[in-house]
């Protein structure tokens, strides 16, 4: 593809003449805040890195900002998941545009297996509805082999979840979860007043690599148990949230002084003990 068929179309409409004819607005009950700024949606598509053959999945397009961005990129195609029906025809016009390369897909992302939408190498760049977007990284977890690479927004405070290190306030499951599948970076802040309309908090942009070598499908259940134990009662010592599955007994198999709290654990020693645990059955 070369720099010319780069370009958006001149006779494309702007944004938010095309928004204003369709009455589109964003709708808090879906988690909505349009992001409009064309320098912004610019900077998150360039974050994916060289988009030449790849195979991008957006969730949650809305009036399609960050779709048109994307489009500008040498992207080989892009996938658009919206559940709302108040933005199909909106989305429909866009992809008159660009017949080979701008693929509507009117469904919940979260009932969807979004690796099977397309074919590898193969990249998640969104801009997330704040409501669901801890669910959707989770489940990507769960399949990151299938992923070259995630670019995905987040509110502020989950994007730091996802980047936290040990012994820090933001430490916890999230971070665990994506640390252990993935390279994190936080790569990107966004002020609230690049939306529309505005969220009441600022939002980030986190990178996440997955490893070469992925945890087996059992594996992550089990991690996502011992996780889920360990920073449920974040306050007390491992020996005691981690009860029902050995506690003391399991802690001293792996190391781990039994006082501990989870916050201190590091990533590698959480997948200690998930190991441990499987194996044991």
């Amino acid at each position: 593809m070369n720099q010319a068929e780069n370009r958006l179309p001149e006779t494309l409409p702007a944004l938010r003449d095309v928004i204003k004819a369709h009455g589109l607005d964003a709708k808090k009950a879906l988690g909505q805040h349009f992001l409009l700024d064309p320098s912004i949606v610019a900077r998150i598509a360039a974050l994916g890195g060289d988009l030449r053959g790849r195979h991008v999945v957006e969730i949650g397009p809305g009036p399609g900002g960050l779709t048109r961005a994307l489009l500008a990129t040498p992207v080989e195609d892009v996938y658009a998941v919206e559940i709302d029906q108040r933005a199909w025809p909106l989305l429909d016009e866009l992809a008159a545009y660009f017949p080979q390369r701008l693929h509507i897909v009117q469904k919940d992302a979260m009932a969807l297996d979004t690796a099977t939408l397309c074919p590898a190498p193969r990249q998640i760049i969104a801009n997330l509805p704040y409501n669901v977007g801890t669910p959707l990284l989770i489940g990507w977890l769960r399949q990151a082999a299938s992923w070259e690479r995630m670019t995905l927004m987040f509110q502020a405070e989950v994007a730091e979840r996802i980047c936290a290190s040990p012994d820090t306030s933001a430490y916890g499951r999230l971070a665990v979860l994506a640390q252990w599948c993935a390279e994190c970076s936080l790569l990107l802040r966004v002020p609230a007043g690049a939306f529309s309309p505005p969220p009441k908090v600022e939002s980030a942009v986190v990178g996440l690599k997955p490893y070469a070598e992925q945890p087996s499908p059992a594996l992550f259940r089990t991690m996502e148990h011992v996780t889920g134990l360990a920073f449920g009662q974040r306050r007390k010592m491992l020996r005691a949230s981690l009860k029902p599955i050995g506690g003391e007994a399991l802690l001293n198999e792996a190391d781990i002084a039994p006082t501990r709290r989870a916050e201190t654990l590091s990533v590698a020693e959480f997948a200690r003990l998930a190991e441990l645990v499987m194996n044991r059955g």
